[in-house]
């Protein structure tokens, strides 16, 4: 097929456009986009037989060369301004340096060789880099004086960390992280024991290297908001919560002779204990919340049985969970994995495990951010409706809509009726006036607005005032290390991380995510959809997840985006 030079004309001005006459009506819609800023579903392309449909074929129009066509339709989202021409010049990829096409949106994360059974390592570490705030963080940390383990220098492993997440950042290809693991085995000899083979290193636990690490971190990331404001750690503000603790003994005459002991008490991760009636991962987490310890009572003047109840009563802003399926099996003298399927969501709401306090905080946010998020599909869904109305002609829908079966015939009648000011009998109806769906879809927008304010108003001021913690008690799944195989002293670990939205060049804002994922296997990496992540809740021995990584949903922001 060939190339057919028109002309579109459009708001008095005229452009100069080649029709390629073997493709679609969709095909000159985006040439159109690039030279008038208005979006395809926002052109109306007058041609032969009608407004241009996006599956036309533009053969079929015997187009002339020079021919006028007419387009009309405004830009949207931006009051009908055109786009701004890019500020920086346009670089191809070709021309880009490696670091360059590794920081581009939707660049192929770079992966970790493994250097003898370090699969644990590689897991732990693709899933921490999941957390923007943490290598935001570690850009600006300086090992102080005595930061290096040891004094040894160069084993400091939170600068390890550093350099490591800044290399794997600048290549798409495997790196190798021989420099980090150096300064674990340093710092933590059980992590270069050893295998019983004789065979190089050991196998080892990738709950333990994930905790090591955080405890590191917590140790030496300061952070500090505000020149007044007192030093905290990264750790303690974004992935460490508290606990509300209260212990009482089991028996009646220990229980009343003494007074129950409530604690406060940070942790790292909550752990999802796993029995023969634990299905789901809510399950696992009361399970842990309550725990049986022995010690002596000072009443009973012996050794007794207590019961420890704990409440969350700080939910950190990254949420770790740490499915205990290893334990020590007496009969093979090494670690052993608990098989049983466990279920777990891609949506945690964590408000039932909260204390009473905390609850009365989060609750009205919650189910206001429910609410919110059911007005947004809403307005989507009518807003795809009016635009597939727009396409059909919207007899059909039109039809659905009065809940009768109209044919085009009767709709052109009550049409033409509506617009003559009469009803069907011929009585000229008075005082009746329709909004149109421009108007209807602003108040809709406008009342959205409305209830995100109102969201924001419920927000306590503790909570406000506190930027490293979750505000609904609602989470979202961003990553899994899992476990292949029977044992921890053996199989394999891999990681899964939900791919983050590139940014809206127009906006500068989020674009809505795919629901992608990518799959770290040590050096090889690949992209996966979420419906892997439902095969991940064990059941044998293949992939289980072992470590959740959660992160507080994006409140939707009082000016209609999202934070």
């Amino acid at each position: 097929m060939s190339a057919v030079p028109i002309v579109v004309k459009h708001q008095g001005q005229k452009y100069e456009v080649e029709v390629d006459t073997g493709s679609t009506g969709e095909v000159l819609k985006f040439q159109l986009f690039s030279l008038t800023g208005v979006e395809p579903d926002r052109q109306k392309i007058l041609m032969k037989g009608g407004p241009l449909k996006d599956d036309a074929d533009m053969s079929k129009f015997g187009l002339k060369p020079g021919q006028t066509v007419m387009m009309m339709g405004t830009p949207g989202g931006d009051g009908g301004v055109a786009l701004a021409r890019p500020k920086d010049p346009i670089k191809f990829v070709e021309d880009m340096t490696e670091a360059e096409q590794a920081q581009q949106d939707g660049a192929t994360p770079a992966g970790l060789t493994n250097l003898g059974n370090t699969c644990y390592l590689n897991s732990t570490l693709q899933t921490l880099r999941a957390v923007p705030e943490l290598q935001d963080a570690l850009v600006n940390y300086e090992p102080s004086g005595g930061a290096a383990f040891g004094g040894i220098p160069g084993l400091d492993l939170t600068k390890q960390l550093r350099d490591l997440y800044k290399n794997m950042s600048q290549t798409q290809e495997a790196y190798t992280p021989i420099g980090f693991l150096q300064s674990l085995r340093t710092a933590f000899p059980q992590f270069a024991e050893q295998s019983r083979t004789g065979h190089g290193y050991a196998q080892q636990d990738a709950e333990e290297a994930w905790s090591q690490i955080v405890s590191q971190l917590r140790q030496k990331l300061k952070l500090k908001d505000a020149p007044e404001a007192p030093e905290g750690t990264f750790v303690d503000n974004y992935m460490a919560g508290e606990f509300s603790s209260v212990l009482e003994c089991d028996e009646p005459a220990g229980r009343e002779g003494e007074t129950a002991m409530a604690v406060k008490e940070p942790f790292l991760k909550l752990n999802c204990h796993i029995d023969g009636a634990t299905n789901h991962l809510t399950d696992g987490i009361k399970n842990a919340l309550v725990e049986k310890i022995e010690k002596k009572s000072d009443v009973l003047g012996r050794e007794a049985m207590y019961t420890r109840t704990s409440k969350i009563s700080r939910a950190p802003k990254y949420l770790t969970v740490h499915f205990v399926r290893f334990f020590w099996k007496r009969e093979t003298q090494k670690k052993a994995k608990i098989m049983r399927k466990v279920t777990f969501p891609h949506e945690l709401d964590i408000v039932e495990f909260c204390d009473e306090k905390l609850k009365k905080l989060l609750i009205p946010v919650r189910d206001k951010v429910r609410e919110v998020r059911k007005d947004e599909e809403d307005i989507e869904r009518a807003r795809k409706r009016r635009k597939r109305v727009h396409e059909t002609g919207g007899a059909e829908d039109i039809a659905g809509a009065m809940g009768a079966k109209l044919d085009k015939k009767d709709l052109q009648d009550k049409k033409d009726d509506k617009k003559a000011g009469t009803s069907a009998d011929g009585d000229v109806e008075m005082g009746e006036t329709f909004k149109t769906d421009a108007e209807f879809e602003a108040e809709k927008e406008a009342a959205l607005l409305e209830a995100k304010k109102e969201l924001h108003g419920l927000i306590h001021q503790d909570l406000a005032n506190d930027n490293g913690a979750n505000q609904s008690g609602l989470y979202e799944l961003r990553g899994v290390v899992t476990h292949q195989g029977a044992s921890a002293d053996s199989g394999h670990y891999t990681a899964y991380v939900k791919k983050q939205p590139p940014i809206d060049p127009k906006t500068g804002l989020k674009r809505d995510e795919e629901d992608k994922w990518w799959w770290f296997n040590d050096d090889k990496v690949t992209e996966v959809t979420a419906d892997k992540i439902e095969t991940l809740a064990g059941g044998g021995e293949s992939h289980s997840a072992l470590i959740l990584l959660y992160k507080a949903i994006p409140l939707p922001a009082a000016d209609g985006t999202t934070e």
